[in-house]
């Protein structure tokens, strides 16, 4: 029920992802990363809820792991997302399944997947995006 909860509001709201635990929201309109790493530093919900998110990469797979989901949907969702997620015991299911998350320009992958290549667990994937964030940060 909480997950139909969390893709019922993704698909009615601008919202780029939702939360749903016990019926309770958690919605941002923020893009990529940005809401689980602000969810992980103040978490609205508790371990077990269900999510709905417009893309979900590897980076963010692993991010829902760190924040204890017990179930992720994504209108797209990499290959290797599907894997993470898989691999951690999360639920997945996806509209569009995809080689890999094309960046905002669309022409390459994008830097929080390419971040997480070589990363194999949901730790490794933290330090690996804010080192990325931080990068990408510089450039600006």
């Amino acid at each position: 029920m909480d997950l139909q909860t969390a893709k019922a509001q993704l698909a009615e709201k601008d919202y780029t992802c939702v939360l749903c635990l016990d019926g309770k929201l958690a919605t941002s309109r923020q893009r990529g990363v940005k809401p689980l790493l602000n969810w992980l530093e103040n978490p609205e919900l508790g371990r077990g809820f269900c999510a709905a998110d417009k893309v979900v990469g590897r980076a963010t797979a692993y991010l829902y792991s760190l924040l204890g989901a017990k179930a992720v949907y994504a209108n797209v969702m990499s290959k290797s997302a599907l894997e993470v997620l898989e691999k951690e015991g999360i639920a997945a299911a996806y509209g569009q399944l995809v080689p890999y998350i094309v960046n905002r320009k669309g022409d390459g992958m994008c830097p929080m997947e390419a971040a997480t290549l070589q990363v194999h667990t949901p730790q490794e994937a933290l330090i690996a995006v804010k080192k990325a964030l931080a990068e990408l940060d510089k450039k600006v």
